[in-house]
């Protein structure tokens, strides 16, 4: 797919260099918030071919969690322990508080998806290592 081809599909756009928390990711990722409220943030997070988030965590005492919805390219998510889901548009990944993953897209495609960070009493975000490049060129 190219750049041209993606754009199109990407329906809420590619958003500003996600600076704030480039520090978790390897490679180029863009955030646009779509909506936010005192509780939950809504917004597309695209990722460059190629990039993906660090290994990391939702914690909560009580609900939280994030849900991915994917609308555009194709991209990974993985569970600690478990093998790698491939993500299409349309795909949509529900994650469960405390639950450690990691999220981006695959080698040859940009990746966008909306996150929903699933409100939640004491949430937080643990962000942990990096998905190394041997781990996942595996995929």
């Amino acid at each position: 797919m190219t750049k041209e081809q993606f754009d199109k599909e990407n329906l809420f756009g590619q958003g500003e260099p996600n600076v704030n928390y480039a520090q978790y990711f390897i490679g180029n990722s863009y955030l646009n918030p779509i909506a936010k409220t005192d509780n939950m943030l809504l917004a597309n997070v695209t990722f460059e071919p190629g990039c993906r988030n660090n290994w990391h965590i939702h914690h909560a005492a009580k609900s939280g969690g994030q849900i991915l919805v994917c609308i555009a390219g194709e991209g990974w998510y993985q569970e600690e322990g478990k093998e790698a889901v491939s993500l299409i548009p349309g795909s949509v990944i529900t994650i469960p508080a405390n639950v450690k993953h990691w999220h981006g897209a695959k080698k040859d495609s940009w990746f966008s998806h909306i996150a929903v960070e699933v409100p939640g009493e004491e949430a937080s975000t643990e962000w942990c290592e990096a998905v190394s490049d041997e781990e996942y060129n595996k995929l």
